[in-house]
């Protein structure tokens, strides 16, 4: 069968657990599931090693954390040969994917199963396949069939239950889908893994509170970090014989069943893929360069605009007024009072009305540097052009005044009840700019911008290699090399893999 089905009224943990050792032995995901996953992957190790050349915190304190926890077995961090405790290779190398907010990103919908539940979720957790992998000498394939295993695992369940609606942050998925992977790729038993989840969600539940307030913490970007590295240790603990709470979905006292009160069962049924084309990490999107995936509709819109309008950015001075209009919870996360000011990059990455304004200030730029002629004419030649980067949140670019000047025009509004209900589905926003004079330019509905997963006319593969290498020209010495590695890692040894991380790092200072 390519599907198994954990009903509510069943063991769901023990059932996670037999699935994920039977998926390691025998799973068959398609050629179409393991290209996918691969660039997922390479994504999240360009955007880690990219932040932590440019010295971010959080990264930077968690490596050499880690380099400080040294063992004869073990795994690696971004930019080393050195073997770590892997649950501390693990940490530091999920913080500095999840720095730049930039890799992939799930909602949580499925239609054909009735599984809508919406709830968020990012690619952060590949080091956790090749943590185990290393540990146990295995080799790229197997690591890749483990990502695709915590991918499914971690996507089905953000299908079935929104954590969001009831404050407690999208790592907890991510979180159960770790010690479950981590557990069946070092052969733990169906009960042993059973066991480290039921630890995972009685001893560690995250609030979003990490993700409230006027400027963000680092404990914002290390949430799926600090959860993976507790379900790892779980799953450790587990494997010698600690025993934690059992079936825990449908334990009366666990967080699933205190949000959803059901007469025993757990709130939902599960249903999870082993073989073919329908796993979960094909309904995930990438993100094409550094924003919240919330506004990739209006950034989709403003390129649309300025491809059939270039008169536009010819004429940027001539700029009344940018009105976005978008769903629930784009407008409350990205529209926030408290971003419409950001000072800091974790804050201006989440501000709607700074991301559009310096994308928009970056198409005026490229036209006045090339002219109207040799400006790019498609909406992917925009995109590679305009690509956000690292340095387009530094403190000069969140302070730049024709930045500054552009987001004093933005209006951004929520749509109501007709953007909403179009959305997991896709990104329902619409972008207007008006012109002095009532010249008015409207994008219409935006619904799978480039990078969604049901977008099918981008030109996808061309413009994540060009994010590729702008992230490998910022990290390494030698990016093609790094390139070539990370496309190449199904077919890895297990030496081979051992090394995928030394990546020849270049130190360029702390980020400001």
């Amino acid at each position: 069968m390519s599907a198994t089905t954990l009903p509510r009224s069943t063991n769901q943990a023990l059932g996670i657990g037999q699935f994920a050792v039977d998926f390691m032995h025998s799973a068959e995901p398609s050629e179409a599931v393991r290209k996918r996953t691969t660039l997922f992957h390479a994504d999240a190790v360009l955007c880690g090693i990219s932040a932590l050349a440019l010295g971010t915190n959080a990264p930077r304190i968690l490596r050499d954390e880690a380099l400080g926890y040294r063992r004869k077995r073990g795994a690696t961090v971004f930019g080393s040969r050195r073997m770590v405790a892997p649950e501390k290779a693990i940490v530091a190398n999920c913080a500095a994917v999840r720095e730049w907010d930039s890799n992939g990103t799930n909602f949580g919908y499925n239609p054909a199963l009735g599984h809508t539940a919406g709830e968020f979720g990012h690619n952060d957790f590949y080091s956790v396949a090749v943590a185990a992998a290393q540990l146990a000498e295995l080799d790229g394939g197997t690591a890749l069939r483990g990502m695709i295993l915590l991918d499914e695992i971690r996507g089905r369940l953000a299908e079935v239950f929104s954590l969001k609606t009831y404050k407690i942050d999208h790592v907890v998925h991510g979180a159960i889908a770790s010690a479950a992977t981590y557990g069946a790729m070092l052969g733990a038993t169906a009960e042993e893994i059973e066991s480290a989840i039921g630890m995972v969600v009685a001893h560690y539940i995250p609030w979003r509170a990490i993700r409230a307030g006027k400027q963000l913490s680092d404990s914002k970007g290390a949430s799926a970090a600090i959860s993976a590295e507790v379900a790892v240790l779980s799953m450790e603990r587990s494997m010698r014989g600690f025993l934690g709470p059992r079936d825990i979905f449908r334990n009366p006292e666990s967080m699933f069943r205190q949000f959803e009160q059901t007469k025993g069962d757990s709130p939902f049924d599960l249903v999870l893929s082993s073989a073919g084309d329908d796993f979960a990490v094909m309904g995930m999107h990438f993100k094409l360069g550094l924003y919240e995936h919330q506004s990739a509709g209006a950034l989709q819109g403003l390129i649309d605009l300025i491809v059939a309008n270039p008169e536009i950015i010819a004429e940027a001075s001539d700029i009344q007024r940018i009105r976005i209009t978008a769903y629930e919870p784009a407008f409350s996360i990205i529209g926030d009072p408290a971003k419409r000011d950001p000072r800091t990059r974790q804050s201006a990455d989440h501000s709607m009305l700074y991301i559009v304004s310096t994308l928009l200030r970056k198409a005026i730029e490229t036209r006045e540097a090339s002219g109207a002629e040799s400006s790019p004419t498609t909406s992917d030649q925009w995109w590679m052009a305009i690509m956000l980067a690292p340095h387009d949140y530094s403190a000069e670019a969140i302070d730049d005044a024709r930045t500054r000047e552009l987001m004093a025009k933005v209006q951004f509004e929520h749509g109501g009840a007709e953007y909403d209900r179009r959305y997991p589905d896709g990104i329902p926003t619409s972008v207007v700019v008006e012109l002095r004079g009532g010249r008015t330019f409207d994008s219409g509905l935006v619904m799978y911008p480039t990078g969604h997963a049901r977008n099918t006319t981008a030109d996808i593969t061309g413009i994540l290699e060009s994010k590729f290498r702008m992230l490998a020209r910022i990290a390494c010495e030698k990016p093609k090399r790094v390139l070539r590695r990370l496309a190449e890692i199904e077919t890895l040894a297990p030496r081979d893999l051992r090394d995928l991380y030394d990546l020849d790092l270049i130190d360029r200072g702390r980020f400001e």
